[in-house]
């Protein structure tokens, strides 16, 4: 029963991002999320109270994944970061719903700006780890490059989306960190660093085939978590 009920929350959130990402908070409805996940208006209230609260779900949602591989060169966990968080907009409607939510002015300041705060934690802390090994030129500030980076990349993935649907995301990516990089990294390490366009799909496969069963539910839905009936149970 218990796994049942970890499915059929997993089959809203994945409904209700989908529904967010094509129509955005305001437009979206709840029918139209009980529709796109073939669940009934009482598994849904059980789960979630109000449209805000599937706001929350898909938000927190869209931060589950595996963790990547660590390696040497922290400049390219940085890169591996930043080309999965690429890999999983073409994706993972959850993930694109979440960059949407993120965006929208209706939505209270806390819900639009944690995103952006969490990744450039993320992005300081492991620029951070890439000065004390020697990888960052003397004048880089890790606080400040952190800032740019996810600026930057939140442009190029708007642009992207607008232009293509995201199609050519990942291309635009690698450009934008071959832009990046050589402003922060020393030399020696540049010419080691892989920003190849397929980069991001790589890493992310490396990851899921070590990653346990999170929640109950398999590996595959999260995969392929644009598609509700990968998780949904029936009525």
């Amino acid at each position: 029963m218990q796994d049942r009920a970890v499915r059929t929350r997993r089959a809203i959130l994945v409904a209700a991002a989908k529904v967010f990402e094509e129509r955005g908070y305001q437009a979206a409805t709840i029918a139209e999320i009980l529709q796109a996940g073939n669940v009934t208006k009482g598994a849904l209230y059980f789960h979630f109270a109000t449209k805000e609260d599937l706001v929350d779900g898909v938000l927190s949602a869209q931060d589950a994944q595996p963790a990547l591989p660590a390696r040497d060169c922290k400049l390219q966990e940085l890169v591996d970061m930043t080309m999965v968080q690429a890999y999983r907009l073409r994706t993972d409607c959850m993930v694109r719903a979440g960059a949407r939510l993120s965006l929208d002015q209706r939505l209270g300041d806390a819900k639009r700006t944690g995103p952006f705060k969490r990744w450039i934690r993320v992005c300081e802390e492991m620029l951070e780890a890439a000065r004390r090994q020697g990888e960052l030129l003397p004048h880089v500030v890790p606080a400040d490059s952190a800032v740019l980076l996810v600026g930057a990349f939140a442009g190029v993935q708007a642009t992207s989306q607008t232009l293509s649907g995201y199609e050519d995301l990942m291309p635009r990516v690698s450009v934008l960190l071959r832009h990046v990089l050589p402003s922060v990294a020393q030399p020696s390490v540049l010419t080691s660093i892989d920003l190849s366009e397929e980069r991001g799909e790589r890493v992310y496969k490396e990851a899921l085939a070590s990653w346990d069963q999170p929640d109950g539910f398999p590996v595959e839905a999260i995969s392929d978590s644009c598609d509700p009936r990968v998780v949904a149970e029936p009525k």
